[in-house]
């Protein structure tokens, strides 16, 4: 459930909501979603100062009230060196 709205907000936010994946799976410390988006899309999801990435992280922390999940946003883009 959590990994849907998760992945139904981001798509909102991007160009290319097609490019758009959450992965749930379970760490040390919980559940970890990871978001990947199209490369272009990285600095929307981010957001100025990562004001985005922190909002969408208090929107899933408030859907699961006493679950430990953590966002990560992923950074796909292989053309970096």
């Amino acid at each position: 459930m959590l990994a849907e709205a998760l992945e139904h907000l981001v798509r909102g936010i991007v160009d290319s909501p097609e490019d758009v994946t959450v992965r749930s799976r379970e760490g040390r410390r919980g559940q970890i979603l990871e978001v990947r988006v199209h490369p272009d899309d990285l600095g929307r999801v981010i957001g100025r100062s990562g004001r985005t990435a922190k909002a969408l992280r208090t929107v899933v922390t408030a859907l699961a009230p006493g679950e430990n999940v953590r966002v990560d946003v992923v950074d796909t883009d292989r053309r970096r060196r």
